[in-house]
């Protein structure tokens, strides 16, 4: 389908402008429509009435007729009234960034959590949005104290959709009391979590699939990951760990997405280890890794310790890699696709997690040593000997994972 973009930008913007056009036009991409043209305009807040300003109006109508374009995509929200205006005005249909978001994630979602949370998201987007044509709806009924057929239907619609909404809640709070079951069986197994975030098609997928050896469903397109994945994999001293391909974060997240996601992103949460990946041949790289850090911090996961990667380094020159490296000095290089320095966030995930290692040993009885052996993925075992009534173990562990080892058996004993 043919569209056009139309965008509104603040004086504070126009540095960003060309980046965030050209996310827009890779999101109408990514749903399947092509983009003719742009329609562009300074103002420091979008018309209240009609999104665009009257002189901008006019000369996207000319837009429309000269290319045939059959539908519009806002960069902003559009209100009800906005949304209505503007189709009169343009006399195609128009969208904004939000219903466009909410097309791809419905086109992307697999598992059954993923489909509610899409649709609970769409009936909050669509829900007061009814409430923008009831007064055109309800012109059909006359006189004082009469309602006519529109807004009796508008009535309908508004308490199907609230009832709908009622019921999706429950299923999804159900699912996420089960992920929670889950969460805690993992833990108690001591198998660590590292969850591999980011900005939207930076490679998360590509890297996990290095690590764990598993294909995943890989595409060259924005939130081609929408449903969080998890697979096992092993550090080369022979851990196991964990390791989650999370839905990929934007600018500007619709807050209906934010809310009806949030079991989904509470998962980043319970995450031993953040690996932030970054595009390093994106040159708007540092805006990005700021909008990841923000949502970080806004679904609680800003205290978790990280480790930042920068993917996609075999489209970098020499002369922009030795930029990256003086503005992220710490962090590591790879290339998912090449196979490149996979090993360097295995050793990287290695430190975060266990750090040095000291020898220790431990007398065990029967009952102490099975509860040890949950975390037999996270030590190193040296020795063990056995005699009647202890077992010796002798291992190398880091102080944090020691920690753990020793409360879980202690407080395995006071039960």
């Amino acid at each position: 389908m043919d569209t056009l973009l139309v965008a509104v930008f603040s004086s504070e913007e126009q540095d960003m402008k060309t980046e965030i056009l050209g996310e827009l036009q890779e999101l109408a991409r990514t749903a399947g429509y092509y983009v003719t043209e742009s329609v562009v305009q300074n103002l420091d807040y979008p018309d209240p009435r009609h999104y665009l300003g009257k002189g901008k109006v006019d000369f996207a109508k000319r837009m429309i007729e000269a290319f045939g374009v059959s539908l519009a995509i806002t960069r902003h929200e559009l209100s009800p009234s906005q949304a209505m205006n503007l189709e009169r005005l343009l006399g195609i249909h128009v969208i904004d960034r939000t219903q466009l978001i909410l097309e791809i994630f419905a086109e992307h979602a697999t598992t059954k959590e993923g489909k509610l949370e899409v649709e609970l998201a769409s009936l909050k987007y669509q829900l007061p949005r009814l409430k923008g044509f009831g007064r055109m709806l309800s012109q059909t009924g006359a006189g004082i104290g009469t309602r006519g057929p529109g807004e009796k239907k508008l009535e309908i619609d508004r308490r199907q959709a609230q009832d709908r909404i009622s019921r999706l809640r429950k299923e999804i709070e159900e699912l996420a009391k089960r992920r929670e079951i889950s969460r805690k069986k993992r833990q108690s197994s001591s198998v660590p979590l590292v969850s591999f975030v980011g900005y939207t098609n930076v490679g998360k997928s590509s890297l996990v699939s290095e690590i764990s050896s598993e294909d995943l469903i890989i595409e060259d397109k924005l939130f081609a990951t929408l449903d969080t994945r998890v697979r096992k994999a092993k550090l080369p001293a022979g851990m196991q760990l964990l390791v989650s391909d999370t839905v990929g974060f934007i600018r500007e997240l619709p807050h209906e997405l934010m809310e009806s996601f949030k079991s989904t992103l509470d998962e980043v949460k319970y995450s031993d280890i953040l690996v932030v990946v970054s595009d390093a041949s994106d040159m708007a790289i540092k805006d990005k890794y700021s909008v990841v850090d923000r949502t970080l911090r806004e679904i609680g996961a800003g205290e978790i310790r990280r480790i930042h990667v920068l993917n996609k380094i075999d489209l970098c020159t020499n002369e922009r890699l030795a930029e990256l490296e003086g503005s992220f000095p710490d962090s590591v290089m790879v290339s998912a696709l090449r196979s490149y320095n996979i090993e360097g966030i295995l050793n990287e995930i290695t430190r975060k997690l266990f750090g040095e290692k000291s020898r220790r040993t431990l007398r065990l009885t029967p009952a102490e040593f099975s509860n040890f052996m949950r975390f037999r993925n996270s030590v190193e075992v040296l020795s063990e000997s056995f005699d009647r009534e202890l077992i010796e173990i002798v291992y190398l562990s880091s102080d944090e994972i020691n920690e753990r080892l020793i409360s879980s058996i202690c407080e395995e004993g006071r039960k």
